[in-house]
């Protein structure tokens, strides 16, 4: 190579042209489900909390502006994410000999699809349904209560109850599992230490607390979870008081 900087310039320019630099790759398009994959991307390894426009935008390897051509805001992304996880679950044939199993196994893969992914049904939670994959889901547990013989009214409000509950139980057992994670997270007890925490309170003021203890503290796996669904599809069953006509004395 020349010594002289005028030479080496000259060297340059005698280059031939015509060869052009690799050409760089092109950037994947931003669609709505690219956005959805990273979203949950975020939440399944940092969880809900960090899940932020800005932070998806970065997963992508682009700018949050690119992102406001196919979504709104935040909640655009929550209804996204709650209609990707609807979209894995499977809806049975409404079946009136076994309406009842069928509702506790849908609520089941809904329970299972949030706890996959720490802390997302605090989407469920704040937005309302449009997404058609929820819409579906909905579609298909209604479906299965009217042909179980429950009033149009008494289903419909019977979905937001149970849907209201698998969420917050969901919620309920990421945070726990979460903070388990951290050893200086102290309020997350163990069955064994919450018992004897009940057990030693005063006996005056707390006599029922300290002689079930056992009670209060027990149920494994997702024990309490069909419990509660059961009692809610149980009280379903039960005849409506007819309203009592009014009278004169």
């Amino acid at each position: 190579m020349p010594s002289d900087p005028r030479q080496r310039r000259a060297a340059r320019h005698a280059q031939p042209a015509g060869e052009p630099s690799a050409a760089s790759p092109r950037k994947k398009p931003i669609t709505v489900g690219r956005i959805t994959d990273a979203a949950l991307q975020v939440v399944a390894t940092e969880g809900y909390d960090a899940l932020t426009i800005r932070r998806v935008a970065a997963v992508l390897g682009t700018g949050p502006s690119s992102l406001y051509a196919h979504i709104v805001s935040k909640e655009d992304i929550d209804d996204l994410l709650v209609g990707r996880l609807c979209s894995e679950v499977v809806l049975p044939e409404p079946d009136p000999a076994t309406w009842r199993k069928q509702i506790l196994d849908v609520y089941a893969q809904i329970r299972d699809q949030y706890l996959e992914y720490p802390g997302v049904s605090r989407a469920a939670l704040g937005v309302v349904p449009t997404n058609l994959s929820t819409l579906r889901v909905r579609e298909g547990l209604l479906a299965i209560l009217l042909v179980g013989g429950i009033a149009p009214q008494s289903a419909a409000w019977v979905l937001d109850a149970l849907s209201l509950y698998v969420s917050a139980y969901a919620l309920e057992q990421s945070l726990v599992q979460q903070r388990r994670r951290h050893p200086d997270q102290e309020w997350v007890l163990g069955r064994e230490e919450l018992i004897r925490r009940f057990t030693a309170l005063p006996a005056d003021t707390f006599p029922q607390t300290r002689r079930y203890a056992a009670e209060l503290t027990s149920g494994t796996g997702h024990e309490r979870f069909e419990f509660t669904l059961g009692l809610i599809m149980d009280n379903l069953t039960q005849p409506q008081p007819t309203p009592a006509s009014d009278t004169d004395g």
